[in-house]
């Protein structure tokens, strides 16, 4: 039996597990600095995102991470889709079909207009999961990003 949950603050450790589950499978797991600590401020105390849990019979077999964004041009907030990820051995399954059927609900009931997130571009399987559904990638535009460090040090530049 498969149901969905909020995560609660007891979470903190299975959140962070999934973080770096994630990380493994996108070969990036040098970049993750988030500790238990930081995701309890993150996500508990100043709600700076959601996160869901994807259960089958129970027990915790994906999550999701969530936060809204605001569109100017439609004038309304959507969803932004930061994390998505589901345990290897629970793939293919039709599990992550109903994971976004949940989020798109999630979605819906809070009114968003839009419903996005990236894709790695290596990641074909993801891609052509995202086109079954329905998801329409964007042309034209490209992901910028500044970190800490990038803010930092143009903000001393003379």
């Amino acid at each position: 039996m498969i149901s969905f949950r909020e995560a609660r603050k007891e979470d903190v450790a299975l959140i962070l597990s999934f973080i770096k589950k994630l990380a493994i499978y996108e070969k990036m797991m040098d970049q993750v600095i988030a500790t238990e600590d930081i995701l309890f401020e993150s996500i508990f105390n100043s709600k700076q995102a959601n996160v869901y849990f994807i259960l089958k019979h129970e027990k915790e077999i994906g999550f999701a991470v969530t936060y809204h964004q605001f569109s100017t041009f439609v004038g309304k907030s959507g969803l932004f889709l930061e994390d998505i990820f589901i345990d290897e051995e629970e793939r293919h399954q039709g599990y992550g079909k109903l994971f976004f059927k949940y989020l798109m609900k999630v979605a819906l009931n809070h009114h968003y207009e839009r419903f996005e997130w990236n894709c790695l571009d290596w990641n074909q399987p993801s891609i052509d999961f995202y086109v079954s559904l329905g998801a329409k990638p964007l042309s034209n535009w490209t992901t910028f990003r500044l970190t800490t460090t990038d803010m930092k040090t143009f903000i001393q530049k003379k």
